[in-house]
């Protein structure tokens, strides 16, 4: 049983050690005896213990002569100073431990609340009592402790035991498919305190957070099974959770409003190890390296093919992420990327509770019972592989399309969230396209959504279904997609300009598509977004101009300046992305962008400051940038020599 190490050793000052044992027994009183299983009464019992040591330092502490205590009495209360430290350590594991994982270790934790009974039992018979001057009722009371303490046993509440027995039945049923009763489930939850969505939505989250002090495969396996339990429990004896209005402030970290430039494109979720790609996007590492491993070859997001597998820390927006967190008290460690093994029953659970929110959205109910619905499977949906394929494999996939043409926009935000979570997952984009109305669904979305993140959410959908090359043709070939991206850029918030731009560069993958994205826009809208999104606006400019768009791009008017200055002033993948483009205008644009490069000001510091600072990609593009400049000046040079020439003669 994990015990915290307690502090260092106590003063050896009689006064200073006296005042320290009751300020530890005062912060003691503050726990309450626990209100449910488990422990109700061993915790019950080590706190009526403690509150008599506090009147025994008191009265020692209130003695009118200087405190003068035996030497034998010193380390006596050194000892209980330690035990008192080791008590509150286990109290308050059991006060921040979830219910459901305390009850299926009863008997380690009964025990280590004997273990500290029998460690005060031995320091009290040698405590001298006899050399201390104390107040007969004191004296009374701590002789009634020491008859306590030397008549514990281990005890383990037979509550305790039956409702163990009862959880661990659940989870053996669960495991081996059989539908757990609704009565026993109810009343086991009743007894554990688990009596709304609310407080089994707290179990939840708690055991989510032991997962990561698990030492053990065997240990975290027991915890996803109690999260299956407490879920499908949670969803048919309480119903679905009722989503808040803003939903993007519901759970600890899945839905804090990170920047979009903070999440793995992969996974939607905040990168811990964020490292660059040959093509110069940036994933999480473990992500990427799972997506390579798995024999793809081209990135998630451009659809390019990787050249090479390298993957490259990206160390400076990791200390930026770093930064933004430690403003905002939000922890940022690395955590550790140990496969987490689902098991059967947690798997098992996960399908039941995917199974009933299925069926009661084909039950066709009201807006605000599907909201509830909607949301509780976008929750299950948004971490986890194992989710995804649970919650796709019982049929939600039909049942959320037609709600993504919803008129109330709570319901069609969660719908469309739910279904991009699900198209994360490779083997449900076909699902997701294969659906009736699924396509003109998503479209839908992205053009007349109810609110800027329902679009938002619209074009990360068809930039996720997108990684797909026959997907990513069939989005950029229609019309409506084009058109919906282009007014998500040109009038959207930073936010969602930043989604769309991710789309666009995605679907530029196709030369078909980029003539389309010309005429609708995209470069207009791409330099008009510089300011605010200046990676993503770079990329597009610099794709769309290597598929045949580098004269559109060298036509709009300031383009060339606009680009220089990202050179300056941008990120790395920026001028990265910005000497690219500039590379695809001078030699496909025409003589004019090359011209307006040239009488650029400081344009040759500007490129030796890339080549020396750059990017392996941006110094190879920046190189290639001046060999078109001093070639180009060359020619001028010739021109006007040979001008002069035919005209002397």
């Amino acid at each position: 049983m994990p015990i915290f190490s307690p502090p260092g050793t106590p003063s050896s000052s009689p006064l200073s050690l006296l005042q320290s044992l009751l300020f530890l027994s005062q912060d003691l009183s503050h726990y309450k005896p626990f209100q449910f299983p488990p422990q109700k009464r061993n915790s019950s019992s080590i706190l009526r213990k403690s509150r008599l040591l506090y009147l025994l330092f008191q009265d020692l502490l209130q003695n009118p002569t200087p405190i003068s205590l035996p030497h034998s009495a010193t380390l006596c209360l050194k000892e209980i100073s330690l035990l008192l430290h080791k008590t509150r350590s286990l109290l308050h594991l059991c006060t921040t431990s979830s219910r459901t994982w305390l009850l299926l270790h009863t008997h380690p934790v009964s025990n280590s609340f004997h273990e500290l009974v029998l460690d005060l039992s031995t320091i009290l018979d040698i405590f001298p009592l006899s050399a201390l001057s104390l107040s007969d009722d004191v004296r009374e009371q701590v002789d009634l402790l020491k008859k306590q303490c030397a008549r514990s046993k281990p005890f383990v509440d037979p509550t305790d035991e039956t409702l163990r027995s009862e959880i661990l039945k659940f989870i053996d049923d669960v495991e081996n498919e059989i539908v757990p009763d609704r009565v026993r489930l109810g009343a086991a939850f009743k007894r554990l305190g688990l009596e709304g969505t609310r407080s089994c939505r707290d179990e939840i989250r708690c055991l989510e957070d032991q997962i990561a002090n698990q030492n053990s495969e065997k240990s975290t396996a027991e915890i996803l099974s109690l999260i299956g339990i407490v879920r499908y429990g949670k969803c048919i004896l309480f119903g679905a959770s009722t989503p808040r209005a803003n939903a993007k402030q519901q759970f600890p970290e899945a839905e804090i409003p990170f920047p979009a430039d903070f999440r793995c494109p992969i996974s939607l979720e905040l990168m811990r190890d964020p490292v660059v790609v040959a093509t110069g996007q940036t994933y999480d590492r473990e992500n990427i390296s799972r997506w390579i491993e798995s024999g793809h070859g081209t990135c998630p997001k451009t659809g390019q093919a990787l050249s090479r597998p390298d993957l490259i820390p990206n160390r400076a927006l990791k200390n930026q992420i770093a930064r933004w967190c430690e403003k905002r008290n939000i922890p940022y460690a690395k955590r550790e990327t140990r496969s987490v093994t689902w098991n059967k029953a947690a798997l098992e659970a996960m399908k039941l509770t995917a199974s009933f929110l299925v069926e009661k959205l084909a039950d066709s109910p009201s807006t605000e019972a599907a909201n509830r619905v909607v949301h509780e499977l976008r929750v299950m949906a948004k971490i986890g592989a194992d989710n995804r394929a649970c919650v796709a494999e019982v049929g939600a996939i039909p049942r959320l399309i037609p709600l993504l043409g919803s008129d109330d926009p709570d319901l069609q935000i969660n719908a469309v969230t739910t279904v991009l979570n699900l198209s994360i997952l490779e083997g449900n984009k076909k699902r997701i396209m294969d659906a009736d109305g699924s396509f003109d669904a998503v479209i839908h979305v992205l053009r007349s959504g109810a609110t800027w993140e329902a679009k938002e959410n619209a074009a990360a959908t068809v930039l996720s279904l997108s990684a797909e090359t026959a997907y990513r043709k069939r989005f950029g070939r229609d019309p409506r997609v084009v058109k919906g991206l282009v007014d998500l850029v040109r009038d959207g918030p930073a936010s969602s300009k930043r989604d769309g731009l991710a789309a666009v560069l995605n679907l530029a993958g196709d030369t078909e598509t980029v003539g389309r994205m010309v005429e609708a826009g995209v470069v207009d809208v791409a330099v008009e977004s510089v300011s605010e999104a200046a990676e993503e606006a770079a990329a597009v400019l610099a794709e769309v101009s290597r598929k045949g768009g580098a004269e559109a791009v060298s036509a709009m008017k300031g383009t060339v300046g606009i680009l220089v200055g990202v050179m300056i002033n941008g990120s790395d993948r920026a001028r990265e992305c910005a000497v690219a483009a500039l590379v695809s205008v001078c030699r496909k644009g025409g003589n004019g962008a090359v011209t307006e490069l040239v009488g650029t000001p400081r344009i040759e510091r500007v490129l030796l400051g890339v080549m020396q600072n750059g990017s392996e990609r941006a110094r190879v593009k920046a190189a290639s940038l001046g060999r078109i400049c001093r070639r180009w000046v060359m020619a001028q040079r010739l021109d006007r020599t040979v001008g002069f020439t035919i005209s002397s003669a």
